[in-house]
């Protein structure tokens, strides 16, 4: 049936007032819908059809429900019709005037823009030949009537739209309601951007949309995200959640009836999830941000713009406490800044989820890595023995695997630690444990995550929280990411191989056993152990992988004090310093390999000899640029310093005077270009590798440092500035006869020494011997001469690298004396004796 515009009417005595609003949706070819001004709450809303003239009726669907409903199709022109005016009117401010109601429906014209100055719709529908004139009741003192005959006679003679030739048979759509396989449908579109059009909003995060050009009508969800919905009681009302309403309106008012792109990411359980694009912004993103929407862990992995994306819009929304979060509290808001981030030395390793670390102020403290679950105790009863204990640690498949990866990466190692949130204490229940206290962190060591590395090792799993529950991990996203690439492959607790099983024989304590082992140990030499308890300073459990067992291991030739214990006589008082001495070894040897690659060298001995060949020494003055971690320098020669400036200066002016375009040049791995660095002069640099547009590793070639930098701020180097014209100016250097301490707290002094007594300044270096990746030289002040390599030497902070190269051998001899003198005055590493003497290189050092 067409749609219809009601009977012509004659004019009314006194012109209608002029109203005004903004069009919402257009239901059809002469009928629209018009928002008015908001007025403490979502705006009123108001049908206004088109008087005087008719436009076809668009397809409708079956009833639900009732067997004896057809679909009914568009008339001939009517989406043709229906697309004319959304195109024109949508979000637009139109100004209409209301002629008579008719029941419930009110009738009037319709003008674009402020006043009746603008288009008149119903005479441009016309004009198109989209729309009819209802000529019943026409008198020809109505000059509005007589304009619409006239332009309608002018469509006809023109055939223009429902007066072309052939009917109008090509413009009937033919609509699909039902995708049989929607996942397969989905997974055909391979994540492409399609054209459609919204028709509906369910509420803020689900949508009804006409998908172009095969009108394919689907409700879709955004990924990642969910709006407050609306209730539907048993009567059929709704109710709406708290901001419902706002968030409907904040996605109707963007995107109702608007040309949009959207990306169908999956489909699981027949809900189409996607992504809507729009010129304007990412509505998904803009839902969060301002707090009309939350997170939805099970479709986030889904979302192709980034999951992080979304994350940091609800955390902007938390943080400025927006509509759904106005009583939010922050996990960690009643914790100081630097009890929420700080950097600590790992100690232990409790559990695979588990450690002990040790604060700058000397304290200790349990940390649990944020939202993870080590291996599970399913196996206990089944792997439980009648003749033996159950020990966690060896008896729960990957429990123990799961401990040596977080053990061999972090005992003894600083790592940055980030409070995410504390789970309160809980108390036992029926059938449940209690729980202390725990604080939950996201643990790192150089960038990377431990928690993530665990789980993507199928070493740990990752745990699912209440949709309301914030108290989760800050990267929990690629947590998941991680948890799903190792069911993929297979790895860990996801294997369908047979799991690994530790059969270890505990002989600690057990003094029958003990001596029956004794021989066997004794035969075996050497062994190799890890330090798993600490009874006492001179007291230790050691776990030989080797042989598979448990021992009780007392250090010879000394005895610590005794802690507290209990006796069959009672609780026996702890000695004097016992504690002190417990905490001394623990520091030293807990859950390290004692021994390990263990390897008896001879004793060299420097000869002194007459120097058959002389050593060569040709200072030249350098300026040192730049110094790395691990103790390498660059540095530039002074002879061409000057070129250099005069280059720099040239090659500025140039790109000042014309600079190059953001964002056109794509680096690649190799190229030498330009970049801009944080002082916002540019220099010439080397891109060492592409992660994306975003991240770029340069390598300043004049200067040795690196950074990591946005494409943007990169462009081509100028042929006349290239290193044909000036060489690479920062040559890489090392120093000679010396070795860096393996211990990273020993290394960062080095460095730190180095840093402030040489970077940028002009010293005198000399090559002395070549190396692998760089020459190895002594290097001089510039005033003093001194010789700063031997200068770190006399101060304990390096070890002497002996050379055997006889024109060396005086060089050698000079820095072995030094080191002897600072061996004796105990200084820096030298502190606790000569380590090297007992080869005990699980301390951080080694020969």
């Amino acid at each position: 049936m067409a749609s219809v515009s009601g009977p012509a009417q004659t004019a009314s005595a006194s012109a209608p007032p002029l109203q005004r609003g903004i069009v919402k949706m257009v239901l059809s070819g002469c009928a629209i819908i018009v928002r008015g001004q908001p007025r403490g709450g979502p705006p009123p809303e108001r049908q206004i059809n088109l008087s005087n003239i008719r436009a076809g009726a668009l397809a409708r669907r079956a009833a639900q429900g009732q067997p004896e409903s057809k679909d009914t199709p568009d008339e001939p022109w009517a989406f043709q019709a229906r697309e004319f005016l959304r195109k024109k009117l949508i979000g637009k401010e139109v100004c209409f005037t209301v002629e008579y109601k008719n029941m419930h429906r009110e009738y009037g014209m319709v003008y674009l823009g402020k006043d009746t100055t603008g288009e008149n719709i119903a005479e441009s529908l016309v004009s198109e030949g989209l729309a009819t004139v209802r000529r019943e009741g026409f008198r020809g003192n109505n000059p509005e009537q007589a304009r619409l005959c006239d332009l309608e006679d002018q469509s006809k003679a023109s055939k223009k739209g429902l007066w072309s030739e052939g009917g109008g048979a090509q413009t009937i759509r033919n609509i699909k309601y039902t995708i049989e396989n929607p996942r397969n449908f989905v997974d055909s579109l391979h994540q492409k951007p399609i054209n459609a059009i919204i028709e509906h909003v369910r509420d803020g995060s689900v949508v009804r949309a006409l998908l172009l050009p095969d009108y394919y009508l689907v409700t879709v969800m955004l990924s990642g995200i969910k709006c407050p919905t609306f209730k539907r009681e048993a009567d059929g009302t709704e109710t709406p959640e708290p901001f419902a309403a706002e968030a409907r309106f904040f996605t109707e008012s963007r995107l109702l009836q608007r040309d949009v792109q959207i990306i169908l990411e999956s489909c699981p359980n027949q809900i189409i999830l996607g992504t809507i694009l729009h010129p304007n912004g990412n509505i998904t993103e803009l839902l969060l941000k301002e707090g009309f929407a939350r997170c939805v862990d099970w479709s986030m992995a889904v979302y192709t713009q980034g999951a992080e994306k979304l994350r940091a819009a609800e955390r902007s929304a938390k943080e400025r406490k927006v509509r759904i979060w106005k009583d939010y509290v922050a996990p960690t808001a009643n914790l100081d800044q630097k009890d929420r981030q700080f950097v600590a030395k790992v100690m232990q390793v409790v559990n695979a989820d588990a450690m002990v670390v040790k604060l700058n102020s000397g304290e200790y403290k349990t940390i649990h890595l944020s939202s993870i679950r080590p291996p599970r105790n399913e196996g206990e009863e089944k792997n439980k023995d009648k003749d033996k204990r159950f020990r966690p640690l060896y008896d729960i498949p990957y429990m123990f695997e799961a401990r040596e990866f977080l053990r061999k990466k972090l005992i003894g190692k600083k790592v940055n630690v980030t409070v995410d949130y504390i789970r309160a204490a809980t108390g036992p229940g029926e059938g449940t444990p209690a729980f202390p206290e725990r604080t939950c962190a996201t643990v790192t060591i150089g960038g990377i995550n431990i928690a993530e590395a665990l789980v993507s090792k199928g070493l740990a799993t990752v745990i699912r929280y209440r949709q309301d529950d914030d108290q989760r991990s800050s990267h929990y996203d690629e947590l998941l990411a991680a948890e799903a690439r190792a069911i993929k492959n297979g790895k860990g607790l996801h294997s369908k191989k047979e799991v690994p099983i530790h059969r270890v024989a505990d002989i600690s304590g057990e003094t029958q056993k003990a001596k029956q082992f004794l021989p066997f140990l004794q035969r075996a030499g050497r062994s190799e152990a890890v330090v798993e308890y600490v009874f006492s300073g001179s007291r230790l459990k050691l776990y030989m992988p080797k042989e598979t067992c448990l021992i009780t291991f007392l250090l010879a030739g000394i005895e610590c004090p005794r802690s507290s214990r209990n006796t069959p006589g009672g609780m026996q008082v702890a000695e004097p310093f016992s504690d002190e001495a417990m905490l001394f070894t623990k520091e030293l040897v807990l859950q390290r390999e004692i021994w390990a690659n263990y390897e008896e060298k001879p004793v060299e001995e420097v000869v002194h000899l007459s120097e058959e060949k002389e050593r060569v020494a040709n200072y030249k003055p350098v300026y040192v640029t730049e110094i790395t971690d691990t103790l390498h320098f660059y540095a530039q020669d002074v002879e061409t310093g000057s070129q250099l400036e005069s280059l720099m200066e040239t090659m500025r002016a140039e790109i000042a005077a014309q600079p190059p375009v953001e964002g056109s040049y794509s680096p690649r791995r190799g190229d030498y270009c330009i970049a801009k660095f944080a002082d916002g002069e540019w220099y010439r640099a080397r891109v060492e590798k592409v992660e994306s547009p975003a991240k770029v590793h340069v390598f300043y070639i004049d200067y040795g440092n690196r950074e990591v930098v946005s494409s943007t701020r990169l462009a081509p180097i100028p042929p006349a500035f290239s290193t044909r014209t000036l060489p690479v100016q920062a040559t890489e250097y090392t120093f000679a006869f010396i070795q860096v301490p393996q211990d990273e707290d020993a290394r960062a002094d080095v460095v730190d020494c180095v840093v402030r007594d040489i970077q940028n300044t002009q010293c005198l270096l000399n090559v002395e011997y070549s190396g692998a990746t760089c020459p190895h030289v002594t290097i001089q002040f510039g005033d003093t001469k001194e010789d700063v390599g031997l200068g770190l030497v006399k101060e304990g902070l390096v070890m002497v690298d002996v050379r055997k190269e006889k024109h060396l051998q005086k060089m050698v001899t000079e820095y072995l004396n030094s080191q002897e003198s600072a061996k004796s005055a105990r200084l820096n590493i030298w502190r606790y004796g000569d380590f090297r003497a007992d080869d005990a290189d699980e301390f951080g050092y080694s020969r």
